[in-house]
């Protein structure tokens, strides 16, 4: 029998943990001289008590570390439940959310995501919109950990990869798990003050420079206003584009530069990759808009620009109508969506190293069957590429495909057309942020989708999040006799 305490106590602190959180939002509210405030402090109290009284429950010194089915409970177990109580502000706040929208909500701005099912965001408290910030910017924090301490152990979707080779360098600068986190953490704080920063020079009031830093570095994509990023001026969406990138390059990377060390970042692959993918889409969109649009213009350069490297890092925020672009660029938009930022960064999807590991696994392949007494070796960045890192990889990249596509016919069965239902699927399996059709709000709000599909949503938001397979580990009988 799995002893679940040393999970329950960590996931307690955590949800303790985002008790506190909710101290800012309520201080903005009382600063404001809003009567909203006390829904802040009266969510904190009660999200503190249930957090402190659980880890108290579970407390249990002796235990010395986590084994590896307590390591995917609690990485699921802590995406599963602090929704509940990041959605509390939601319901009892100004918004007076319905459950399902509160939980969705708290979904998606914890997974980073960025969907949402509020509409003129202008006229809700300070305090809430910065508390959509901050579980975005929690979130993406809590994601590049998981990616980097645990997905290795637990071998999940080729991130044994990094556990023996990647990192070589990494390995011999920090090689302890405390000083990965708090490298992680001081380069995610130093990011997010860069852009907090660079807002505010290039013309964002203080309070949107902030919630926009927590959104663009964790690339998340929840906005101050409907009109996200289009509200603000062209140096700003320039702007926008610099912290989306680096929010969605390997943090291990931005570790070492941050020590000195320049020369992984400019070597590693995945990097180099994802930045000419980006290059490439970009390139296709604008050429096939200025075919269309009657010539070439900065216009069209900065608005393909901000879109293709909003959707392909997952963040979602929105700058015009895609759809009006053409098909081609809006398949384009599509795709890269679906491969996603890199691995150990804020970024979504399937990420750029497991296509990596498939094109080299697939070149190999061709190789021998010209060539079947050649001796190949599939390889990466100089690395060879173990068969448990290719299996893997292929597993997780079938997880994906299937698991949008068993999305996409759930959500059909809800009542949505074949634009919403398909593209519902892919913002969320993918968490990527914007959906498209006739329910979807100009805006941009899923306020008009009916409860079962925004709960298969928000299902899907776990899944993708986590990657499917760290999920449905869990619901092998043989897991928990193990």
């Amino acid at each position: 029998m799995i002893d679940l305490r040393p999970t329950g106590y960590v996931i307690g602190l955590l949800i303790a943990a985002l008790g506190f959180a909710m101290v800012p939002p309520m201080l903005v509210d009382l600063a404001e001289g809003r009567e909203e405030w006390p829904v802040f402090f009266e969510s904190a109290v009660l999200t503190l008590f249930v957090g402190s009284l659980t880890a108290l429950a579970c407390r249990d010194t002796r235990n010395n570390g986590l084994t590896i089915q307590q390591a995917f409970i609690l990485t699921v177990g802590t995406w599963a439940i602090l929704p509940l109580f990041g959605a509390l502000p939601f319901v009892m706040g100004a918004t007076e959310a319905r459950l399902v929208d509160a939980y969705f909500e708290a979904m998606s701005g914890l997974t980073t995501t960025g969907a949402t099912v509020f509409s003129e965001l202008e006229s809700l408290p300070k305090g809430l919109l910065l508390w959509r910030g901050i579980l975005q910017w929690l979130g993406g924090l809590g994601i590049v950990i998981v990616a980097m301490l645990f997905l290795p152990i637990m071998r999940v979707g080729g991130m044994q990869y990094f556990k023996s080779e990647g990192f070589d360098t990494l390995g011999k600068v920090m090689p302890r798990a405390l000083d990965i986190s708090q490298g992680l953490l001081t380069v995610y704080v130093a990011l997010t003050m860069a852009a907090l920063v660079v807002f505010m020079a290039l013309g964002m009031s203080g309070f949107d420079a902030t919630v926009h830093a927590f959104t663009s570095v964790s690339t998340g994509g929840f906005s101050t206003s409907d009109a996200s990023f289009a509200g603000f001026s062209h140096s700003l969406q320039y702007a926008g584009v610099v912290f989306m990138f680096l929010g969605s390059i390997p943090f291990v990377r931005l570790i070492l530069l941050a020590q000195g060390h320049a020369g992984p970042l400019w070597r590693d692959t995945q990097a180099r990759t994802y930045f000419r993918w980006i290059c490439y889409a970009v390139a296709i969109s604008v050429v096939y808009r200025s075919f269309q649009e009657g010539g070439f213009s900065e216009e069209i350069f900065r608005n393909t620009l901000f879109n293709s490297v909003s959707i392909m890092s997952g963040t979602g925020y929105g700058d015009g109508d895609v759809m009006a672009w053409g098909h081609l660029p809006f398949a384009v938009l599509i795709v890269i969506g679906a491969i996603g930022g890199c691995t150990g960064s804020t970024g979504c999807s399937i990420k750029v190293f497991r296509f990596m590991v498939m094109i080299e696994a697939l070149k190999t392949q061709l190789k021998r069957v010209r060539s079947p007494s050649m001796i190949t070796t599939p390889r990466l960045d100089g690395h060879v590429l173990a068969e448990d890192v290719i299996s893997s990889v292929i597993v997780m990249f079938t997880a994906f495909v299937l698991g949008f596509g068993i999305l996409a016919v759930i959500l059909s069965l809800t009542g949505l057309n074949f634009i919403e239902s398909l593209t519902a699927a892919w913002t969320s399996i993918f968490n990527i942020g914007p959906a498209f059709g006739p329910r979807v709000a100009p805006s941009g709000s899923l306020e008009n989708f009916p409860d079962a599909a925004k709960w298969a949503m928000s299902i899907g938001m776990l899944l993708g999040r986590l990657e499917l397979i760290s999920v449905l580990v869990l619901f092998r009988a043989s897991f928990w006799r193990g």
